[in-house]
């Protein structure tokens, strides 16, 4: 029996991942303790984390060898960096600085598969654009959360989420308001033909 993967991504509402230069700051400047709250409780759940060598190097860069030392204070990112992870790559070397991690070296449609067939837990990815796409595309992608922030990046928007990705109908199954302004979106996507 196969386990269920989660693609959880920050957006804008034009479709961005993430911006460049400006004052927007993290969560563009839209975070609320309803959203820091649900952060935290998705991650109390037993799961493994997925990420792909861009996202991995990422965070690392942002959050060095702790989450303490870097200033980021959302418990819910520290929550995220203590579960145990699968980094796809062929570029990256061991020792990876992240705690629990496992680099694993090949496709990541092979990994994935072969993961959602193996693991006794869900897996999850928080961003890992180009991973994630690539695991749509072969129809591994089980669940697309989409944050949605109340912000347009026309000007500083970076890294358009779903750019390349095929055609898909989604079913939406849970959606909820937090803080009264941001919108979380739970999808299952099914490749349209």
């Amino acid at each position: 029996m196969t386990v269920t993967y989660t693609w959880d991504i920050f957006a804008t509402l034009d479709g961005y991942g993430s911006h460049s230069g400006g004052d927007w700051g993290g969560y563009w400047g839209k975070q609320g303790p309803e959203l820091l709250d649900h952060r935290l409780a998705l991650y109390d759940v037993e799961q493994r984390m997925a990420f792909g060598a861009n996202t991995y190097r990422q965070f690392v860069q942002l959050l060095g060898s702790s989450t303490a030392e870097a200033g980021v204070a959302d418990p819910w990112v520290n929550r995220m960096r203590s579960m145990p992870a699968t980094v796809v790559s062929s570029t990256l070397v061991g020792p990876l600085d992240w705690p629990s991690a496992t680099l694993v070296s090949g496709d990541a449609v092979d990994v994935i598969a072969r993961l959602k067939e193996e693991s006794k837990v869900p897996l999850r990815s928080h961003g890992s654009l180009s991973m994630n796409r690539a695991l749509m595309a072969a129809g591994l992608v089980d669940r697309v959360q989409v944050t949605l922030f109340p912000v347009i990046t026309g000007q500083t928007g970076v890294e358009p989420i779903f750019q390349g990705v095929g055609d898909f109908d989604l079913e939406l199954i849970e959606s909820r308001t937090l803080d009264g302004n941001t919108q979380e979106l739970i999808y299952r996507p099914t490749l349209h033909v």
